[in-house]
């Protein structure tokens, strides 16, 4: 015990990263109150703006409507996607030989909200064909710049917040993101788009989204990153993906894992056309958009509470499991409805199911191998989920142009089920032990 506190450790010796180890935990823990206020202020804001731009209503409604194709819908929407692909691993290799990785974050952080603000401009701006590039174009450059920032935010979150607190913190997260968010939503559907404010209901609703966004970011100035010891040399990008079929070697576990993932990201091909589907039903008026928003959002946040209690308990292996079969149950209801309150009922159920497998995918990938190689497998997992969520869209236009709507949902409850059937083979890391630095080195009860 001595060596922890021996200032006279030689660099590069065991009793030196001991020592390490011990400041590091102790900067956590004296700093997780404030570390964990801006958590979840930025939460609150930043999530806000962003469910308004990934919710299955706006953005889809105004491609829609701008295009009038469901084909064009999902390959606007996949070029989000594709772009969170391309970058991940990109964005890995940026963060991994970093002791602090916030000024990236900044950096990326508002390059992200550029393109919210671009598309709000944009859609102000410019009509018909223009207008549908643009949005594709902004889209596209939203995606890349958020694929590094999911990355590096997710790898800072394992590093500030201990894992007993992990799902209590990320539940109230994002249940007060929800809150505002559905509020937002509601008010964006039916007063903004629905009275078409300021010209340009949509392009109001955007602009709305990157204030937001731009309020959370702020907030993370509050916080206070402990630098870490054990990194990755710095190497080049070529080098680290040679090197990947030997890290996902040692974790059969993990790669079951990003895969059903990845299945659960293929499903997400039915997403866009939620909200069309209702309107082949019932009109789909201003009004009906926001309603559907709250009850899809209002789900997701609310359910959120129960999602992060039981993870605490019981795992995320539990939460990834039980959010991926409640999705595939409300999906099957949705082809069921005829009449708005059914609907509104269905969103409910879809908004449930995302909200825990949002918090589960996420935090359930932080458990998973050493703290220096989290990067990397964080990386590896949002890019083969982003390459399906890219080829998800187009498929389900594809699918929906020839076959119709229902033909998309059900071979998405299709995908969903082989996803369920293989996550139940991953052992819970909590469960099989932990390589050294494997639960981020902090104390599960920290």
């Amino acid at each position: 015990m001595s060596a922890k506190l021996d200032a006279g450790a030689l660099p590069g010796t065991a009793a030196h990263a001991e020592q390490a180890e011990h400041g590091f935990l102790a900067h956590v823990q004296q700093h997780l109150p404030r570390n964990a206020r801006a958590f979840l202020v930025h939460g609150m804001l930043g999530m806000t703006g962003f469910r308004l731009v990934t919710a299955p209503t706006f953005v889809p409604a105004y491609i829609y409507l701008l295009s009038g194709s469901k084909l064009v819908v999902g390959c606007v929407l996949s070029a989000q996607y594709a772009g969170m692909a391309l970058s991940s691993i990109w964005g890995a290799t940026q963060i991994e030989h970093r002791q602090r990785v916030m000024p990236l974050i900044y950096l990326v952080g508002w390059m992200v909200r550029l393109q919210i603000l671009g598309l709000a401009l944009s859609a102000f701006l410019l009509s018909g064909f223009p207008a549908l590039a643009a949005a594709a174009a902004f889209l596209l450059l939203f995606g890349l710049f958020n694929g590094v920032q999911n990355v590096t935010f997710n790898y800072l979150t394992s590093k500030i917040i201990p894992l007993a607190r992990r799902g209590a913190l990320t539940a109230r997260r994002n249940f007060l993101g929800g809150l505002t968010a559905a509020a937002v939503a509601w008010l964006g559907g039916e007063l903004l788009v629905g009275r078409n404010v300021f010209g340009n209901g949509y392009a109001t609703t955007f602009l709305c989204a990157f204030i937001l966004t731009s309020l959370g970011i702020s907030a993370l100035t509050r916080m206070r990153e402990p630098a870490l010891h054990d990194v990755h040399a710095p190497s080049g990008f070529g080098k680290r993906l040679r090197e990947l079929p030997a890290l996902l070697r040692q974790d059969p576990d993990y790669v079951r894992f990003f895969l059903a993932r990845a299945l659960v990201a293929l499903s997400m091909m039915a997403v866009p056309f939620y909200a069309i589907y209702v309107g082949t039903h019932i009109p789909l008026s201003g009004a009906t958009l926001g309603y559907l928003s709250l009850a899809y959002l209002m789900a997701q946040t609310t359910s959120n509470l129960a999602w992060g209690w039981l993870a605490d308990r019981r795992g995320y292996r539990v939460v990834f499991l039980a959010s991926i079969g409640l999705w595939a149950a409300a999906t099957a209801a949705l082809l069921l409805c005829e009449a708005r309150w059914a609907f509104l009922l269905v969103f409910c159920g879809l908004g449930a199911g995302f909200g825990g497998y949002f918090l589960a995918s996420d935090n359930f990938a932080l458990e998973f191998g050493r703290r220096k190689d989290r990067p990397m497998l964080l990386a590896v997992s949002d890019t083969a989920t982003y390459s399906m969520m890219a080829l998800g869209p187009v498929l389900g236009g594809l699918l929906a142009q020839r076959a119709g709507l229902p033909a998309v949902f059900l071979l998405a409850i299709t995908v969903l089920g082989a996803a369920f059937m293989l996550a139940r083979r991953v052992r819970d890391p909590r469960r099989r032990g932990q390589p050294p630095g494997g639960d981020g080195g902090l104390p599960r009860a920290a």
